[in-house]
């Protein structure tokens, strides 16, 4: 145990921790990490700062760190250094029926460090935004048409309400696969939260634009006929986007890929798909954080990249393989600020209260939307 176990105190509970020095909170961290041997999994995900990924066991993208931590047995508490819906995906997996089964009923404990790190992207799909937006759409429409498709970055109820309608998740690197599916089994895809995903994946998939719509929730909210869409623009469409996005990848402009391409003459522009269709179009490869690690790692000496994506990851890059020339896309510092809430105070925080027995920010999924959120995880991992 440490020495002393900082409680909470009228500046608030994380006041003592946060005025330790950085080295003090590292030692303590590991000492957690140290006691706790494999009972104790720490996930870090990309876009973490350095300082909290050192301590990471795992690091990787989202489902990829959940999959990984449900595959060890001797797990008896995550700690998941990313966002809420990412400690939610992490909870569904890890306390399945089956896996609780083999434990003897004895669950995972899962842990966010921060409660505050959330997700602008998945907040902008709401439950009762699309159960209201698939209530409207049903008014002119027949909904078995329609196969729901959320981005694994959403929160648990919507992968439920997908589970409950016959849909799917996807990931950004399975999502062409997963909408071959879906228009397997029907005519029409809703696509939520990431319309810029969903967009650009269709896309590759021969749909035209013109088979495209864009669901406004704020529009419906306002008394806007279908989601703000043209009642036969509506009634066209393939595929139903939903207007969210992520904002990092929201800030790579079309003029940042030819800015670049005019300063450095040989450049590649390696993007991920959850940027505009415009910037995917410029951009000489686009893929998902696994996707563009892959590339610079398989790539030579001497190569020149322009990458859009979140800062800390492309920062990292550059750090790891000096023998190459890696830049961030945009000239505007663009990061991830609901990842960088999670630092080494709350980490500390969090990890020497869940060694004491008394765990904080723990993340529980109700049964139920556990139970169908798993059945739409199932369906994608049959398709992948």
């Amino acid at each position: 145990m440490p020495d002393a176990l900082c409680e909470p105190t009228a500046a608030g509970p994380l006041a003592q921790y946060r005025a330790m020095e950085d080295a003090t909170l590292a030692a303590r961290i590991e000492g957690v990490r140290r006691r706790m041997g494999e009972r104790l999994v720490i996930l870090g995900h990309h876009y973490q700062q350095d300082g909290v990924i050192a301590h990471a066991d795992i690091t990787g993208d989202s489902y990829q760190l959940s999959v990984s931590a449900a595959a060890r047995e001797a797990c008896e508490a995550i700690v998941f250094c990313g966002v809420h819906f990412m400690a939610e995906t992490a909870d569904i997996l890890v306390n399945r029926p089956e896996k609780l089964a083999a434990r003897g009923g004895r669950r995972v404990t899962v842990v966010l460090p921060d409660m505050a790190a959330g997700c602008s992207m998945a907040d902008m799909a709401a439950i009762e935004q699309v159960e209201d937006a698939w209530a409207d759409m049903g008014e002119v429409i027949d909904t078995d048409e329609i196969t729901p498709v959320t981005y694994i970055n959403s929160a648990a109820s919507l992968k439920a309400f997908c589970g409950r309608h016959g849909g799917i998740v996807c990931t950004s690197s399975n999502a062409r696969a997963v909408l071959e599916w879906a228009f397997a089994q029907r005519r029409r895809v809703l696509f939520f939260p990431d319309q810029h995903l969903g967009r650009n994946t269709a896309r590759t998939m021969g749909i035209p634009l013109e088979e495209m719509c864009v669901w406004n929730p704020l529009a419906a909210a306002a008394g806007g006929e279908l989601g703000g869409v043209a009642r036969d623009q509506f009634e066209k469409s393939r595929v139903i986007l939903w207007q969210g996005h992520c904002s990092v990848h929201a800030m790579f402009r079309p003029e940042h890929v030819d800015a670049v391409r005019e300063a450095v003459p040989g450049v590649k522009v390696l993007v991920h798909p959850e940027c505009s269709m415009e910037v995917v179009d410029k951009a000489d490869l686009a893929g998902s954080t696994s996707y563009i690690i892959k590339q610079v790692e398989a790539a030579p000496a001497g190569t020149s990249w322009a990458i859009g994506t979140e800062m800390h990851l492309v920062k990292r890059l550059e750090q790891q393989h000096p023998e190459q020339t890696i830049r961030f896309l945009s000239p505007v510092v663009c990061m991830c600020a609901t990842m960088y809430r999670i630092d080494l105070a709350h980490l500390c925080w969090s990890l020497e209260h869940l060694e004491a027995g008394g765990p904080v920010n723990v993340i529980h999924v109700d049964e139920e939307t556990a139970a169908w959120s798993t059945t739409a995880l199932e369906r994608m991992l049959a398709v992948s």
